[in-house]
């Protein structure tokens, strides 16, 4: 009897406590009244958040006060853990900061890597994405010097799905690719699944649908159930990834295998209710699609009804959706536009804008009087939603590159940064250096070019100018001549025949008649005399005016001469050229040398055309041959071209060179006159 009394109080006193507990009494016995046991109540997910939150802080009020150790900490993050879970989103940052401001004061760079990560998981959850993607990108920077694989690679993951989020798939990828780059080797089975995991969501969003299945099927393979709890249910949530991937290449067929497997997961529903609701929503998407209505709505209805206990508001957005899309087709309008409007709505206050516009772009359709109202909406928010992650990529970019928290952490890689800094700068100046010789040596060759073309071309004038005084002296000269036939023959005959004419204007016979006959035969003469002197003068102002033609004659009959290609010449009798400045006809005359010694050096053509036009206020010389041709973007590398480019542009006028191989070459030249 006495071994019994103390066990039954002892009965007792248990019955009694588990009886108080049940109604959340605010006391606990004095066996629990330990840092262990508020901390064991505060993550009693069948209590109260309330009742939680109150033992949360009762242990945070227990920490606070013991000595600034490795333990202390520990516990710290424990009640933020707490209070992440409950969501007390102000005293979970409350507690971290406290953890921050503890490790700086004992330079434990540990507690200080996961107090950011933690910080970037808080403004994750306010949707601050720039301030989480700084806390992520310290954190990562600092288990990257610790050589901390596990915690890098999980914080470079964090990134990644981040990115996600703001619509940076290739961020993200790049993000994803470096969380597996650290751990390639690793026993990291959890990180190598996520990676995998989230690679086949970013290809999916991206319309990869190939590459979405490849990985997909990577993170089935990847799943270890012995280093995996069972619980995280990482199998049918892969098998649900797979299947939307399916169901978003419009192959509902075969997405369903997948949902179906998926749900026969142990103890999913329990595990991860979110998931089970997942699969439930996809599996009773594509039955729909399938023409598949057995069990719908019901599927529909029980899916939601599983987010909205959960408060999922974006999985609750997309059923919505999908019962609007579905009650459609049933030709059921009250209940889809029902539907579609509440999916608005929710994604309106929940600031979820794709949503918002997959909303909308279905109300254009099923409001068609209302459709102009909901396209403008849709345009708007999507130039707003574009210009948003524009400014956000911007931003994550900046916090990478200006960010130097190993600056901060580290002295002698601030030494070595300088030496560095020493180094490259003197390179920089060295290379300036070489650069700016290079080039002052570049602009001698060009200004030694210049002077030695410009030369060419006085020496050219010269000579043309001694021409045309040459020719201006010949012609003073027949002048001269002319005017002494005139003066001494025409004239002279002409007034030996007037004073015999005058003689015999008094005579009748037939003697005076063959005299007069004779005369007038003179006259003729006379007058032929003279027509021939001014074709003589006709001609010589032909030559006079046409002598730039003459000199290029002069080059074409030399080309018949020496070379066996026939040449055919065309000059457009319009071109008035004295108009044509010297210079530019020197130009011209050295383009028709160059372009006849590069056809005859490389050409091999049988036929040469060269033709001069005038068109409106511009000079045109066309060059073609039926030679063997060349690459143009080759040649143009080559001297002769470059002079002919040169050439040009010294006159303001543009080339065209059109050429293949075995077609031949046509090459116009355009020069602007006045």
């Amino acid at each position: 009897m006495k071994r019994i009394y103390p066990i039954f109080l002892l009965l007792v006193f248990i019955f009694f406590g588990c009886t108080q507990k049940n109604k959340f009494n605010t006391t606990i016995s004095s066996s629990e009244d330990s840092l262990s046991s508020y901390l064991l109540i505060a993550n009693d997910f069948n209590l109260p958040r309330k009742k939680r939150e109150q033992f949360n802080q009762k242990a945070f009020s227990i920490i606070i006060d013991q000595p600034n150790d490795s333990l202390n900490k520990v516990n710290l993050f424990k009640v933020a853990n707490r209070y992440y879970n409950m969501d007390n989103w102000a005293d979970f940052k409350k507690t971290v900061d406290i953890i921050l401001e503890k490790a700086n004061g004992n330079k434990d760079t540990v507690s200080k890597a996961k107090a950011f990560t933690y910080l970037g998981d808080f403004y994750v959850s306010q949707g601050v994405s720039d301030s989480a993607f700084l806390y992520y990108f310290k954190a990562e920077k600092i288990f990257l010097q610790r050589n901390d694989i596990k915690n890098l690679a999980r914080t470079r993951l964090n990134k990644a799905i981040l990115l996600f989020n703001e619509g940076d798939f290739l961020g993200s990828e790049i993000a994803v690719f470096n969380a597996l780059r650290v751990v390639k080797g690793e026993k990291a089975n959890v990180i190598v699944y996520e990676s995998y995991n989230h690679l086949g969501l970013i290809h999916n969003e991206l319309g990869n649908y190939d590459r979405a299945i490849e990985y997909n099927s990577k993170a089935l393979n990847s799943i270890d159930e012995k280093v995996m709890p069972a619980v995280f249910q990482s199998k049918a949530t892969s098998l649900n990834n797979m299947g939307y991937v399916y169901q978003n290449m419009n192959r509902h067929d075969k997405a369903l295998g997948y949902f179906k497997e998926g749900l026969l997961q142990n103890n999913l529903i329990t595990d991860k209710p979110f998931v089970y609701a997942m699969l439930l929503d996809n599996l009773a998407y594509s039955k729909f699609k399938t023409g598949d209505y057995s069990g719908l709505p019901e599927l529909f209805y029980q899916s939601l009804e599983i987010r909205e206990s959960l408060q999922l508001t974006s999985g609750i957005i997309v059923t919505k959706m999908r019962l609007s899309e579905y009650f459609a087709s049933k030709r059921d309008s009250v209940k889809s536009l029902q539907y579609v409007k509440e999916a608005l709505n929710e994604s309106l206050s929940s600031k979820n804008y794709r949503s918002v516009l997959i909303a909308l772009k279905r109300l254009t359709i099923i409001e068609p009087q209302n459709a102009s109202n909901y396209t403008k909406q849709y345009i708007h928010i999507n130039d707003s939603l574009q210009t948003a992650e524009r400014k956000m990529g911007d931003k994550f970019t900046r916090i990478e590159y200006e960010t130097d928290q190993i600056k901060d952490e580290n002295t002698d890689l601030v030494t070595q940064n300088r030496n560095l800094v020493f180094l490259f700068t003197a390179l920089g100046v060295l290379g300036l250096f070489i650069f700016v010789i290079k080039t002052q040596k570049a602009k001698n060759r060009e200004l030694l070019f210049k002077q030695q073309q410009q030369s060419a071309n006085a020496e050219i004038y010269n000579l043309m100018i001694s021409q045309q005084n040459t020719i201006e002296t010949g012609r003073i000269e027949e002048k001269k001549r002319v005017a002494r036939e005139l003066h001494d023959g025409v004239l002279g005959r002409m007034f030996g025949v007037r004073m015999n004419l005058d003689g015999l204007n008094g005579f009748q016979d037939e003697l005076a008649v063959n005299q007069r006959t004779n005369y007038l035969s003179e006259l003729r003469n006379i007058e032929q005399d003279i027509r021939e002197i001014s074709h003589d003068l006709n001609r010589e102002k032909s030559e006079l005016i046409n002598n730039f033609v003459a000199i290029v004659d002069g080059l074409f009959e030399e080309q018949k001469k020496t070379h066996k290609s026939k040449l055919i010449s065309i000059v457009d009798s319009g071109i008035i050229w004295e108009a044509v400045s010297n210079s530019v006809k020197i130009n011209l005359y050295r383009i028709l040398q160059e372009s006849l010694q590069n056809i005859n050096k490389y050409a091999q053509a049988n036929i040469i055309r060269v033709e001069f036009k005038k068109s409106e206020d511009h000079l045109i010389l066309k060059m073609s041959d039926d030679g063997i041709g060349f690459n143009v973007k080759t040649a143009k590398k080559g001297i002769g071209l470059q002079n002919i480019l040169f050439r040009t542009n010294e006159c303001d006028g543009v080339v065209d060179i059109k050429s293949k191989k075995g077609e031949g070459t046509i090459i116009t030249v355009t020069l602007p006159i006045e």
